[in-house]
């Protein structure tokens, strides 16, 4: 790959300002945008992602403390050196709690300039390799580097931290696509079961029969093809971590042996006697909430109520927006190292297409979309590199559930009325889904945000057949 050019973007509402800024940073060789205001400024730090920032003190429209104010919301970690024909120490001290970098003085001595710039720019390369070299040993705020700096993940990080030094069972929730597979391996690097083994099992990917093999192991002879003995994930995971992704899917009697292996930290192999002791923290992640899989039979209550010592939720992508400009930045980082390739960054209009899709895929879809867009682009992505977005299609809203009168049986248990009205909703709105999928069922389960096996699962606890289908 070309070695890293440095991009400066420069502010300052005086043309020849800009021009003498410019020549200093091209002699440099640092590539170099310009804004004649503060609107335009935050326009391109979106979209052209600058190492570092100079900041004219007084304009017109936006002056430079507002523009400040807007640029750490947006990238906290961008160096601004601020450039001001006022610099009495008032406004020096006041620049710097506002979180300048540095400041310079009109008129300037050119070296101070580039000094300062290189400086900068060098600490922010430091820090990031800092973060990078932290990811790896498992700090927690290596989830701000991967998930970006908004006040969600700011409380994400805050709840990790205080769970990985504890010993609880925790239940991840989260949308498909969302990070929970993240979260747990950063819940895992935080614990002081850190230099054990992390194991992720996918219970939907896993064929039922063989699901417990896979967990608990079996010995050999314990069924059909069972030649040799094997450990199970769970022995495997002995001193460290072992998440169950969607958990909903494990079926009801692998359920129950697990419930009784938490309650006696022991467990058995298929077809073996002797107990085996464990020594793991099991970590369930879902994209549902699990009272909803208890009220349809699906999951078990005490095997819950087992679980849930600490819940973390992950905010889906469309409640944090903030974060997408980071991640776009990251995603296309590394595109670039994969593609052999390297562009000069997003366009305004792009990133605006971006930030206002509800993006249903999540950081997952995100990560796709602008790895494609790289492989297409010549100089930067544009719009013409995203695929087409319906930013309309995610804010409709349907009415799926109809007010009812409620109509109280006592022949029945409370848990056999909710779970029959639970039914009930959940058949309107699969139903209704469907019709919009036009019988499409893998197109209804993404739109749903369930997996294609649990689509089929409730069509047919809940006699669903034929809805939507296009009739010839």
């Amino acid at each position: 790959m070309k070695p890293k050019i440095f991009k400066a973007l420069i502010v300052d509402d005086e043309e020849g300002m800009r021009g003498v800024l410019t020549r200093l940073m091209t002699k440099i060789n640092f590539e170099v945008v310009t804004a004649s205001g503060g609107e335009t400024a935050l326009q391109l730090i979106l979209s052209e992602l600058p190492d570092v920032m100079l900041l004219d003190f007084r304009m017109s429209g936006m002056d430079g403390k507002e523009v400040l104010q807007a640029v750490k919301y947006i990238d906290p970690d961008l160096p601004i050196i601020m450039i001001t024909g006022y610099a009495d120490i008032s406004t020096a001290v006041e620049m710097v709690k506002a979180g300048v970098y540095d400041y310079l003085a009109k008129p300037f001595d050119n070296n101070d300039v580039i000094r300062i710039v290189q400086r900068a720019v060098s600490e922010r390369n430091l820090k990031k390799k800092f973060r990078n070299l932290s990811c790896q040993f498992g700090e927690s705020f290596c989830l701000r580097e991967m998930m970006g700096s908004s006040e969600a993940v700011q409380e994400l990080v805050v709840k990790v931290n205080k769970v990985a030094n504890s010993n609880f069972s925790t239940i991840i929730i989260g949308e498909t696509g969302s990070g929970k597979e993240l979260v747990s391996h950063a819940i895992h690097h935080a614990s002081h079961l850190s230099a054990g083994p992390f194991y992720a099992i996918d219970c939907g990917a896993i064929v039922p029969t063989l699901l417990e093999s896979e967990l608990f192991g079996h010995e050999k002879g314990a069924f059909t093809g069972a030649v040799d003995e094997k450990p199970g994930k769970l022995e495997e995971a002995k001193g460290g971590t072992i998440l169950l992704d969607e958990i909903t899917n494990m079926p009801l009697d692998a359920q129950a042996k697990l419930l009784r292996v938490l309650q006696e930290k022991e467990m058995y192999r298929v077809g073996g006697t002797e107990p085996i002791k464990l020594d793991v923290r099991i970590l369930a992640a879902s994209n549902q909430d699990l009272t909803v899989a208890i009220a349809d039979g699906t999951f078990r209550s005490d095997l819950y109520y087992r679980l849930n010592e600490f819940v973390i939720r992950i905010p889906p992508l469309r409640e944090r927006k903030e974060d997408i400009p980071c991640l776009v930045d990251r995603f296309m980082k590394s595109a670039f190292v994969e593609l052999n390739k390297e562009i000069t960054g997003i366009t305004s209009s792009a990133m605006e297409v971006l930030l206002a899709y509800d993006w249903p895929g999540n950081v997952r879809q995100l990560r796709s979309t602008i790895r494609r867009a790289v492989l297409l682009a010549d100089k930067r992505i544009t719009e013409k590199e995203l695929p087409q977005l319906d930013t309309q299609s995610t804010k409709k809203s349907i009415n799926l559930i109809p007010d009812e009168e409620f109509i109280w049986d006592d022949n029945y248990s409370f848990k056999t009325i909710m779970r029959q009205h639970t039914q009930v909703i959940e058949r309107k709105i699969i139903s209704q889904v469907l019709i919009l999928a036009k019988g499409n069922k893998a197109k209804a389960a993404r739109m749903l945000k369930i997996d294609y096996k649990t689509i089929h699962s409730k069509l047919k606890l809940l006699g669903i057949s034929n809805v939507g289908e296009e009739k010839w």
